[in-house]
Formats: C-alpha cells, sequence, structure tokens
C-alpha cells in the first residue's frame, strides 16, 4: 500500500470511534482501575466516544461473554481491553480472545513488543498484546500496566483507529 493510498484512507475515515472499554483482572474495581481509566481518558482526548466500560475477572468464558455481547449490539466500533496478557497460570486473556478473532492483526503485537523492548527490555517478550477484528468490530488487548496503557494507546491504537475501523467496514 503506497503512502499515498494510506492518507487517502485516513482522511475518509470517521473522525470519532465508539469505543467499549474492558479490564480483565481479579482484582480491580472501578475505584482502582488506572488503566482503564488511562484508557477512557486517551482516548476521549483523542475525539473518541466510550460508550460502554466493565471489568471481568479473568476466566475465559466471562471475557468472551462481554467481548461478544458487545459485538451483538453493534453499538461499538472498537473493544479495548487490559489485563491478563502475562505468563502466568491466570493470565488467560490472549487465548480468549485470540480464539474470537476472525482476522488477527499479528503486527500490533509485534509492534508493542519491540517498542516495549526499546523501554524495558528484554522482558517485553512476556507480553502478549493482541489485536484484530471479530467480524466487523476492532479489538486491541494491552498489557495491565499503565505504562503499556500509554504505549499502545498513544503509539500504535489511536493513531490508527479510526483508519482500521474504516477498513474494518468497507464493503
Amino acid at each position: 500500500m503506497s503512502s499515498e493510498s494510506v492518507q487517502e484512507h485516513r482522511a475518509s475515515a470517521p473522525r470519532s470511534i465508539a469505543i467499549a472499554v474492558l479490564t480483565i483482572s481479579d482484582t480491580r474495581d472501578l475505584s482502582t482501575d488506572s488503566s482503564g481509566s488511562l484508557i477512557v481518558s486517551l482516548a476521549e482526548s483523542a475525539g473518541h466516544r466510550v460508550v460502554d466500560r466493565a471489568i471481568v475477572k479473568d476466566e475465559p468464558v466471562t471475557i468472551r461473554d462481554q467481548i461478544l455481547a458487545w459485538r451483538s449490539t453493534n453499538k461499538f466500533d472498537a473493544v479495548i481491553a487490559t489485563g491478563g496478557t502475562g505468563i502466568s497460570p491466570r493470565d488467560q486473556t490472549f487465548e480468549t480472545i485470540s480464539s474470537l478473532l476472525t482476522k488477527p492483526l499479528p503486527g500490533y503485537g509485534e509492534l508493542f513488543r519491540m517498542l516495549s523492548f526499546q523501554e524495558i527490555g528484554a522482558a517485553a517478550m512476556l507480553s502478549r498484546a493482541v489485536a484484530g477484528l471479530i467480524d466487523s468490530l476492532a479489538v486491541f488487548v494491552t498489557p495491565g500496566s499503565k505504562a503499556a496503557v500509554e504505549l499502545a494507546m498513544n503509539r500504535l491504537i489511536l493513531p490508527e483507529l479510526p483508519h482500521i475501523v474504516r477498513e474494518a467496514n468497507r464493503r
């Protein structure tokens, strides 16, 4: 794809995206969910609409049910999730979200780990950030730390979100 076509696509992309924010954590609630709050703040500052927000336990059925419920309403262009991307036995987000994706975007995880490596070194390989489409719903998963959320949102998600949503909905 030439840079001219990317610019044309970006120019015709929607300016404001309807977003759902999902925090996956066994310990957080709305008062302690600093990473979810940061996603909301950054998304709204970029002109997007956070239409819903939820916190669920790191349980595959619960994660899957929440995302599929949002997808079925057709009210959302994107879901941005945080948490559960590590390698501990309780971290099940990667497997759960990956199993739902109809079109994975492997470049997101690759770029996230590359950028993260520049900040934290080899520990970046433990991140299992993942993204893709569930039909036309864009889904992005960031690790649970505020630093990881800030990196993913500012360097990857927000710069391309309108373009991704545009492409996902092209007929």
